[in-house]
């Protein structure tokens, strides 16, 4: 397997350390870099875009050219952005690459950001995006859930969510460096990664939360899906880096996941931070993460 040198790792760090700390940027400075950095993503010649209305939000599908029959397979993905950030510009590289990983088309949703919409707004819309998908012909048995960051968050949440209302659930979900307990923040990895990690850190995550909940006193307990009943829930893949502040969010998920039945597949990519998915264009580790993402959803889709 093909890695990336240790010196290229390290400059490649020490970038997203002086650029990428969430705490210390404010919202209007994160959302304007996201469109800075949207206009210089690589474009894909190879999936065709195509804007949609989910009810009062904004969407776009992602279709790889070469899309794998049939036409009624989809990956509905939660962006990241820390609940204040995210657009579809901005996370269409990566849906593109998910996309022709997999061969399936891809929704992507801009649910309500913080501080604007505080909780439960995102939770409501993503709810809704899946619904709107049943209401539109797709069944629930040919959905396959993905997220990275809070996006992974909002896919479990919603996994529960629909599993406590009785619903039928999608055919698996995918996470990528998922935050797991929005409310304790109390992972050892907060500790012992806290100089390793690039670009997360405890206070950050605090951050994180107080821009989703706002003013509000009592925590949903939905916002800590780590301490939750997670039986029933569909298979898993949770994609993580081993120098995450995040690491045991996603290590106790399986742990837990596991113990109530849930069949997760666990992965944990040396050297690598959140979501170091965005660096496919460079980073081998990335391309090959992505690859595993397609594979597991073929797979869950083709059942």
């Amino acid at each position: 397997m093909e890695k990336t040198s240790i010196e290229q790792l390290a400059a490649i760090k020490d970038y997203l350390k002086q650029t990428n700390r969430f705490e210390s940027r404010s919202v209007e400075h994160i959302r304007q870099e996201m469109v800075e950095a949207a206009a210089n993503m690589p474009s894909h010649t190879d999936v065709t875009v195509e804007r949609v209305r989910i009810g009062p939000l904004s969407g776009e599908w992602i279709i790889p050219v070469k899309a794998a029959p049939p036409d009624d397979k989809v990956i509905l993905y939660f962006h990241g952005g820390g609940f204040v950030s995210g657009t579809c510009e901005f996370y269409r590289d990566l849906a593109a690459r998910i996309a022709k990983a997999s061969g399936m088309k891809v929704l992507i949703i801009e649910y309500r950001l913080a501080p604007e919409y505080i909780y439960p707004a995102a939770n409501e819309d993503c709810i809704g995006a899946y619904r709107w998908l049943l209401a539109n012909g797709y069944s629930a048995s040919d959905i396959v859930f993905g997220g990275d960051s809070v996006g992974a968050s909002l896919a479990l949440m919603t996994l529960i969510t629909l599993r406590d209302e009785g619903s039928e659930l999608p055919a698996g979900a995918f996470l990528i460096s998922p935050h797991t307990d929005l409310v304790h923040l109390d992972g050892e990895p907060y500790q012992s990664r806290a100089e390793l990690d690039p670009t997360g850190s405890l206070e950050g995550n605090k951050r994180i939360l107080e821009a989703y909940v706002g003013t509000r006193t009592e925590w949903a307990s939905i916002l800590s899906p780590l301490r939750m009943n997670l039986q029933g829930l569909p298979d898993l893949l949770v994609q993580v880096g081993n120098h995450e502040v995040l690491l045991s969010d996603s290590t106790r998920l399986a742990e837990r996941a596991t113990g109530a039945g849930v069949h997760v597949e666990l992965e944990i990519w040396d050297n690598m931070w959140s979501v170091f998915h965005f660096l496919a264009y460079m980073l081998p580790e990335a391309e090959q993460a992505i690859s595993k993402i397609g594979k597991f959803a073929r797979a869950k889709l083709d059942e």
